[in-house]
């Protein structure tokens, strides 16, 4: 609605002054835009479209002089309606490729992920952590212990092992135990564990009345066996914080300490990437439209992956709201789809 409210004129005279400020981080002057928008305009009227586009609250002017700078409704409507992404170059494209070639266990792909994001943009680059850990049931076995202890054998994914010693209603002799983890082979292998638990768990809501023995094992192993997989908290990994300090609208060190603070406790940064993983799709948050203080000179820029076809994290770059956006975008954009093809090969 906003955009329509603008001439062609005003829009073309916010594209050149987000543009220039973005690459010079200085104030614009009119007589800067007189030179620079190839329009036969004199700086008297770029004043005035100034002094509009200020009163729409689509920029400002940080102190006394004439200079305007976009505030984040500027950058909003720059981005949603005049940016012009551009793709990247071959050579970038095949670099970020190479990188998810090389063969890595999934924490350190995750950690090179993020330090990739951080040395291509030199801003700094974040993966959170998969929503779970699939964790897809390859064997298991029951090997009765005492009168109501049973020692539960699980292999997941592809050499995974865990052993969990259960405790029963009633004692189970070998032979039950033996038909319940020859069912759940069966029937489960390749399933995501916790799912292999609700899914059984809603079979015995159905049919608890006419539920034979061997079912009643199936499924009283099945819900102990593999109870508490989700208790891992939510995490990511981060890398070119450092970075940050280079960039003069952040050098300020209560800023600094401030956003620093943030990326040690985590819990506000979580919060941000939990939003952009509900909305599935590429994100960019820009200065107070995180919802968080401390991040209201940074933009941060996120983009889904996923395995199986279904969405298990984010990726992202932090850096300030006066960051090239039409490079930093396809760099995030594609680092996620290569994220998730690795993860999916894995």
């Amino acid at each position: 609605m906003l955009r329509q409210n603008l001439s062609e004129r005003a829009q073309h005279l916010l594209k050149v002054l987000v543009n220039r400020y973005i690459r010079d981080g200085q104030p614009i002057g009119s007589r800067t835009l007189s030179r620079d928008t190839n329009l036969d305009l004199s700086p008297a009227t770029i004043r005035n479209v100034m002094a509009d586009l200020q009163e729409m609250g689509l920029v400002c002017s940080p102190h006394t002089s004439a200079g305007r700078i976009p505030t984040v409704r500027g950058y909003r409507l720059f981005i949603d309606n005049l940016l012009q992404v551009k793709p990247l170059s071959r050579e970038e494209e095949q670099r970020l490729r190479h990188q998810f070639t090389q063969e890595y266990n999934n924490q350190r792909l995750l950690e090179q992920t993020s330090n990739l994001l951080s040395e291509v943009t030199h801003f700094a680059g974040l993966v959170m952590l998969p929503k779970h850990n699939y964790k897809a049931l390859r064997h298991v076995e029951f090997l009765s212990l005492s009168e109501k202890r049973v020692l539960a054998v699980l292999v997941f994914n592809e050499q995974n092992v865990e052993n969990r010693i259960i405790h029963t209603s009633r004692r189970y002799s070998p032979a039950e135990l033996q038909s319940a983890a020859n069912y759940l082979n069966d029937a489960f292998v390749g399933k995501d564990i916790k799912t292999v638990r609700k899914d059984l768990l809603r079979e015995l809501e159905k049919t608890r009345e006419d539920m034979d023995k061997m079912m009643q094992a199936v499924i009283e192993m099945a819900d102990k066996a593999f109870d508490n997989f989700d208790t891992k908290e939510r995490d990511f990994v981060m890398a070119g914080q450092t970075n940050l300090m280079a960039v003069a609208e952040l050098s300020d060190v209560e800023k600094l300490r401030d956003l620093f603070v943030a990326f040690n406790e985590k819990r506000d940064i979580l919060h941000l990437l939990d939003t952009a993983l509900k909305a599935q799709s590429l994100q960019i948050f820009i200065g107070e439209e995180s919802g968080n203080e401390v991040l209201c000179d940074c933009s941060v820029i996120t983009s889904p992956y996923t395995v199986k076809g279904a969405v298990i994290g984010v990726l992202g770059v932090i850096g300030p709201t006066r960051m090239p956006y039409e490079r930093v975008i396809p760099i995030v954009d594609l680092t996620a789809k290569l994220l998730g093809s690795a993860l999916n090969h894995h």
